[in-house]
């Protein structure tokens, strides 16, 4: 068994924005040369998550909704009061979704269905730089 990790970089502008990461997963996953196996993507972030959905308008405006009704980000915070950066609601909501998605590796391929893309969701209230780790683990 073999593992093999690689870094991929992607540019957010926060406050909720969502990106499809499908390509990036799956150039890291040729880059390791597994052919089967599994492969898990991490976001080392408090602030971020990743997930699945139907990379369309209508769903990813569903999911946005979804989060502001859930987890107001005008509500009042613990995390806010104590640190006074106003992403309280960041952390809950990348807490919720949570840092990692797994996927089987099947003959180099993911193994996602016709209409399933990988999202890589920042809560935070502000652009960044995000490092994602794709960590594939097989033969």
């Amino acid at each position: 068994m073999t593992v093999k990790t690689v870094t991929v970089h992607v540019e957010t502008r926060g406050n909720t924005d969502i990106l499809d990461i499908t390509n990036d997963v799956i150039e890291a996953v040729l880059q390791t040369g597994i052919s089967n196996g599994i492969a898990n993507v991490f976001s080392p972030s408090a602030t971020s998550a990743i997930t699945t959905i139907e990379y369309e308008n209508g769903c990813l405006k569903d999911l946005k909704r979804l989060f502001d009704e859930i987890i107001d980000p005008t509500r009042e915070y613990a995390h806010n009061a104590r640190w006074g950066d106003g992403n309280g609601h960041s952390h809950v909501r990348a807490a919720l979704l949570g840092p990692s998605f797994t996927v089987p590796v099947v003959d180099g391929r993911l193994t996602l269905g016709t209409w399933q893309q990988i999202i890589f969701v920042d809560f935070d209230i502000r652009p960044r730089r995000r490092k994602l780790i794709v960590q594939v683990i097989g033969d």
